[in-house]
This record gives C-alpha cells, structure tokens and sequence, in this order.
C-alpha cells in the first residue's frame, strides 16, 4: 500500500470531494461507536430506535458543516493551527445541532437525557480527535514518502539565504516540492549554536572556510536566494564563495509581469546575470493604469519585437476590450500569437502583418480596429547596421513615426505613446538621430494641437529609456551564446560602459507614464548606474563556472561605427523636471513649430527614397545641430558643418 501511494506524484494534491467523503466516513463511524459504547454503559441497547435517527444526523449535519466550512478544500500538507478553529466548530456544531434535532422531534423523557448527554459529549470528543488524528497521520505519510524518495537522491538539498521573512516563506513553498529539500538556512555572521526558524537550522559562515565546511557536511547542493535583492547584496560574498566552491546558486525571480489581473512568479532557476543588474522592484499604480487601458482598443506597432510583444503582454492583463498587433516580422508575430492564445484564451486580439512605411496600410488598419490608444514600438534599432542603411533609418523611425502619428490625430485617437532611446539625447549615429527627429515631429504635432493650429485630440507621449536586458540582438543574450561555443567574448573597448533595464520593468514605466501624462512631454526613466561591459562579461563567465583565459577568452574588437564609451545620463536635475513617480523625470528639450517639422519630414523622406544618402546625412546635421557622428564615415559631414 505504500509503495501504491508512493508512486503518486507529490505535487498533486487529493481531490477534496475524496477528502469529504473520508470525513463524512470517520464522523457518522465516531457516531455509531458512540452509540455502541453508550448502550453497553447503560447495560443493554435500550435505545435502538434512536440508532437510526442519529445516524442519519450525524452524516446530514455534518455534510452541511464540513461543506459551510469548506473543511475538505483546505490542503492537509500545508495545514497549521490556524485550521484546527474549523475542526472544532464543527464537531461542536455537530452535537448541538443533532441535540436540538433530537429535542424538535422526540422531546425530552426523564429517562433519556442520561444517554442523549453521554452520546453527544462523547460524539463531540471523538469526533474532533478522529479529524485531527486523521490529518496528522496524512501529514506523515507524507513526509514518509518525501524522505524515503531524498534517500535515493531524488531530492537536491538546499540552503536558503537569509533569515528575512520572504526567506522562511520558501520552507512553506518548497514543502511540495519533487525537486529541492531545504536543509536549512545560511547566513553572514558569527555562529551561534542551535539556532532554528520553521524548524530548521540556521548555519552561519564568516569566510569560504566556513562556507565549504557546511556543505561538505551537510551535503549541499545549491543555495537559494530569495530575492534579487539579497543576490545582489551577497554578489562579492556569498555568491563568490559559491563560484569559488563549484556550488549551484538558485533564485525565485520577483514579479515580473501582470497576467489576467494577478500578480505571477516565475518558478526556482539558476541564477543569472540579468538577477544581479535589476533594481529593486519598481512600485506603479496597478489600478490608475488598469482605468487607463481598461475596455479600450489598442494598438502596438512592432508588437513582435523585445519591447512591443511585452507591452502585449502586459496590456493583456488590464483587460482590454481589444489588442491589436502591427508587426512586419512574420515568424516574431506567429510566435507572440500562439503565445497569446495560450496565455490569454479570453483575450480579444488581432496580428497584422504591416509596415509602418506603407501609409495605405496604417490607414486600414486604423479604419477597421479604430483604436483608442496606440502604443509605436516599432522601429530599426542596431546602431552599426543603421550606419550602413541610412536610407532604410530614416524611413522607419523617422517617417514611420510620422505616419503613425499623422493616422492617431486623423482618427481621432486619445494617446499614442512613442517608445524612444536614450541614444536621441545628443546622437553620435544615424540611428539616434532618425529617434530624435521622430521626437521632434511627434512633440511639435502636440504643440501644434494645444495651440489650436491644427484640430485634434490626441495626447502625444514619448518614453525615452536606455538598453534592455536580453532584447533581441543585445549584449547579453550575444555573450551566453559565445559562452555556449566556447568563446571568446568579443567586447568592443575595455573601457564602454552602458545603462541597463529590464524589458517588463521598461514597459511598466511605459504605462506608468502614458497613465500620468497631460500630453505633449517626454519622459525620461532613471537607468541607475552605468554598467562596464567587460566586467559584465567576467561576470558572466563565473556564473557559468567556467573560468577568465583560462576556460574562455575577452577579445576587444574595437568600436563599432556610430558607437560612443559613454552613454549620456538621461535624468539629472540639469535637463529634466520631476514628476510623481522617482523612476520618471520630463526631459526639458526645444520646442519645434510643426510646419517645419513636416516640411523636414518631407524633404528627408524624399532623399532617403532617392538614396541621396549625403544629402539626406547634411540636412540631419542641420536640423539636429547636436548630432556629431563618431567613428563614423559621415564624420566628414560634422567638420563640413
């Protein structure tokens, strides 16, 4: 039989309809004991006819608690004291309620208050003793299994970091669990002896003598961080004596996105580079932008790239009444489809295969859905490859933007919220540029709006953030895959630094912005500290246990064209003004009269078609005098200037 229950996975959990059932069984089986032993004390069963009016009670009454109670929907294997008030609620409302019955129907004799008070008082009793006892015994069933399966090495033991609350939480979530046992917890500090927390041992270490003595005795397998935050406290410590001793080193990810209105985690993984570049988790207003979003139409351009399919998914998760998704990139666009069909099988979205260059398309586009909010993330994003097509830049980032714009003010939409880089504050690439110039257009379409020049309602929004973790083509994901073959790592220059975000964290402030916007502004977000690439990279090569020029290799490969050391520092106090959120900071920048910004347009849209790429570079230095090309064949054009 115990083998049988063993082969049961333990992560399943009985189905409570069997658990009533089991309950029903042990409390009108408590009732007909009682009635046994009380006609044997009375010397003779004098009281049969009341056998069956008692049983039937006990099964009626106590399917009526067990069900108000919701008794058999809690799980046994995570019960605590704080269940035990249900059990004793309904073991006492049992015998009173089968008492008053009794009195309704049969009144009281004399003769038979003696052997109704004995079967009642003895029914409460072993009522509530049998329920209890029976989940105790399931509990250690339970555990039985559980430990007979980590004998044969089923299990991985684990230490938790930390004593914090979140950290003791991990006993409660990790109980269930077919893959990690936790031994214990570990922390920084001097020892002290017989120190436990839900009943498991805190062991302290001071050095990676320490360290590795516990494991060793203990019989380790990884460490458990529960935050990010407490990795990135212990990243030149503890995290350190893991590498160092060969340990696993495992996290549970913070929120990270918003799914159908819920908060969700992701499961225990191996730590990763990208756990020790996020910040503390941003706080937003999860309701102000669930109003905002909420039973609207929306459209997201470049819906299949990094940040367009995680605004998607986001926005998936306001309840919006309709998500539409613009994209060119047939493959990226089937796979956040099958995505969302999954994920979302309630959502109400449409692909559309589009190119925000073909203006007949945008217009139907606009025609059929009639969005209400439209979120531009589409765009040509390599700075290098951008350098070597100019042309192809300018027309989707710059003129693309234009025709988004120009299809939100024609049908009469309330926000369109443009995604931009950081890479426009002072461009040293084509790249940045066209971003800047889709700013410009965009900011003097609005101005143009609140200064009655030209009829309209549509809010006008930019968002400017630097690089995010793991899009596609950036850094990181581009060292895992050189780490994977073997090396090298190639790095541009030993001394390039960047800022970093994450993509769900970019895309929360996204909305978070276009939620507190009056229109008109750009925002910019606080990108924290700079990050030096090469140490990032050494960073990476320890997390994957293998070891610097040794196992693998950094090779510099110079700068690429249109790429700079530093990036600029978006929001200092100099450039920018506060707002509510200490995240979000409005960029001050020059005010563009939107004729000459649609003139502008115009001109360069007719260069970059023409592929007069001299042309079209001259007159992107003129009208964005802080455009300086480096390490760039269009420098020439700058010492012309």
């Amino acid at each position: 039989m115990f083998k049988l229950i063993e082969k049961l996975h333990l992560d399943k959990y009985v189905n409570s309809y069997l658990i009533l059932a089991i309950d029903l069984f042990v409390s009108v089986g408590v009732t007909l004991f009682t009635l046994f032993w009380a006609g044997v004390i009375f010397g003779s069963f004098v009281y049969a006819d009341y056998v069956t009016y008692f049983l039937l009670s006990s099964l009626v009454v106590s399917a009526a608690l067990f069900l108000v109670l919701n008794i058999h929907r809690t799980i046994i294997r995570h019960s605590t004291l704080r269940e035990l008030w249900k059990i004793v609620v309904a073991a006492i409302g049992k015998g009173v309620l089968i008492s008053v019955g009794f009195v309704a129907f049969n009144g009281l004799e004399s003769g038979t208050s003696a052997f109704i008070s004995l079967v009642i008082a003895f029914d409460v009793l072993l009522t509530l003793g049998a329920l209890i006892v029976l989940r105790i015994a399931m509990i250690f069933v339970y555990e039985a299994i559980k430990d007979k399966s980590r004998k044969r090495g089923k299990y991985k033991s684990i230490l938790v970091y930390g004593v914090s609350s979140k950290s003791v939480a991990q006993i409660t979530r990790l109980q269930n669990s077919t893959n990690y046992d936790v031994v214990g917890f570990i922390a920084y500090g001097a020892p002290i002896n017989n120190q436990t927390l839900s009943g498991r041992p805190v062991y302290y270490f001071e050095n990676q003598k320490d360290f590795n003595i516990i494991c060793d005795e203990k019989k380790i397998d990884a460490i458990l961080f529960a935050t990010e935050d407490d990795a990135k406290f212990e990243e030149k410590r503890l995290l350190q004596h893991c590498i160092d001793g060969d340990m696993k080193v495992l996290i549970r990810p913070s929120i990270n996105e918003v799914v159908d209105g819920k908060i969700m985690t992701a499961p225990i993984r191996e730590i990763k580079i990208e756990d020790l570049l996020g910040r503390d988790e941003i706080k937003i207003s999860l309701d102000e932008i669930e109003r905002n979003f909420k039973d609207k139409t929306v459209l997201v351009t470049g819906a299949a790239g990094s940040i367009g399919s995680e605004l998607c998914r986001q926005l998936a998760g306001f309840g919006v009444k309709h998500l539409v998704l613009f994209d060119n990139a047939e493959t990226p666009s089937h796979n956040i489809r099958l995505e969302l069909e999954e994920r979302f099988p309630e959502l109400q979205f449409s692909p559309i295969i589009g190119d925000v260059r073909i203006l007949t398309r945008l217009e139907y586009v606009f025609n059929r859905f009639k969005p209400q909010v439209v979120f531009h993330a589409a765009a040509y994003k390599h700075v290098p490859l951008m350098e070597e097509n100019p042309c192809e830049a300018v027309l989707v980032n710059a003129c693309g933007s234009r025709n988004v714009a120009n299809m939100c003010l024609k049908h009469g939409v309330e926000m369109m919220v443009m995604i931009s880089t950081d890479k426009a504050v002072n461009p040293t690439n084509i790249m940045g540029c066209t971003k800047r110039l889709a700013e410009i257009y965009v900011q003097s379409l609005g101005l143009a709006i609140e200064q009655g020049q030209i009829k309209g309602k549509t809010k006008f929004v930019t968002t400017r953030f630097g690089n995010v973790l793991g899009s596609n083509g950036s850094v990181i994901p581009r060292f895992r895959e050189q780490i994977a073959k073997g090396g090298p790592i190639t790095v541009t220059h030993p001394e390039i630094t960047r800022f970093f975000m994450t993509i769900p964290e970019a895309c929360r402030l996204v909305m978070e912005a276009a939620t507190m916007s009056k229109g008109n502004q750009i925002f910019v977000f606080d990108m924290g500290a700079s990050v030096k690439i090469v140490n990032l990279a050494k960073k990476m090569i320890e997390l994957a246990g293998l070891r610097l020029d040794k196992d693998i290799k950094i090779e510099y490969t110079g700068l690429r064209p249109g790429e700079k050391l530093y990036e600029e520092v978006l929001s200092n106090a100099e450039n920018t003004m506060p707002t509510p959120h200490d995240r979000i900071r409005i960029a001050r920048v020059r005010e563009y009269d939107h004729s000459e910004a649609d003139s502008l347009m115009a001109e360069l849209e007719a260069l970059s078609r023409n592929v007069k790429i001299d042309d079209m570079v001259k007159l992107m230095k003129s009208s964005v005098p802080e455009f300086k090309s480096k390490n760039s064949q269009f420098e020439k054009f700058d010492k012309i200037a």
